[in-house]
């Protein structure tokens, strides 16, 4: 990889590190929620978005990543020539509007690879390089991969104030959404799921019901 790109994934993966040391004994899971986006919502960063929430920021808010916005670009773009990209995993999505120029990953696996951050009981977040090449060499069994470019996430506050103007609604996260070989069909699945019952939720909450 170029220094650069190697460099931008050290910082992300020192972030979530501390988020794992701060909060492992709080939430030895994560929210695992998802957050849906109202058709009436605004902010044209998350119109139409469904967002998984993983992992709070020490001394900050949630962080997530939209699981349904895929982009044109290809890891095979950005990552070494000596690498083969499996072409499952060669799309990348946009996981929202904060450090667009940095890549983290999602990973279901039955095992939890190191270094991580478990999300749901088979799902991981990471951003470290080094696992990120032993995954893409098939060093690490993995059943699925996700790769995005930034994350979304919030100041102290600023999510339950959006809570509160009735922005989104929460549900219950789920890997076969995360995962979906249709992301097209994940926003308006989970609108008409999220809608049909009433969801209330702040950050740091159990998760709710969504099925």
């Amino acid at each position: 990889m170029c220094r650069v790109f190697i460099r931008k994934m050290m910082i992300v993966a020192a972030l979530l590190c501390c988020a794992r040391a701060a909060f492992a004994a709080e939430l030895p899971i994560a929210n695992g929620v998802f957050l849906v986006a109202k058709p009436e919502l605004p902010d044209p960063n998350f119109r139409e978005t469904v967002i998984l929430i993983t992992q709070p920021v020490p001394g900050g808010g949630p962080l997530g990543v939209i699981v349904n916005r895929p982009l044109a670009a290809k890891l095979s773009e950005v990552l070494p020539n000596t690498l083969t990209i499996p072409e499952q995993f060669d799309q990348v999505y946009g996981g929202g509007p904060v450090a667009r120029n940095t890549l983290i990953f999602l990973l279901r696996a039955r095992e939890r690879p190191e270094p991580s951050l478990p999300v749901l009981s088979d799902v991981y977040l990471s951003g470290d390089a080094r696992l990120l090449e032993r995954v893409l060499r098939g060093e690490v069994e993995v059943q699925a991969f996700r790769a995005y470019a930034g994350y979304s996430g919030w100041a102290p506050g600023q999510l339950q104030n959006e809570m509160s103007r009735e922005d989104w609604w929460v549900i219950n996260a789920d890997a076969d959404t995360i995962f979906s070989a249709d992301p097209a069909s994940i926003w308006p699945e989970m609108v008409k799921r999220a809608s049909t019952r009433s969801t209330q939720w702040s950050p740091g909450a159990p998760p709710v019901s969504g099925r």
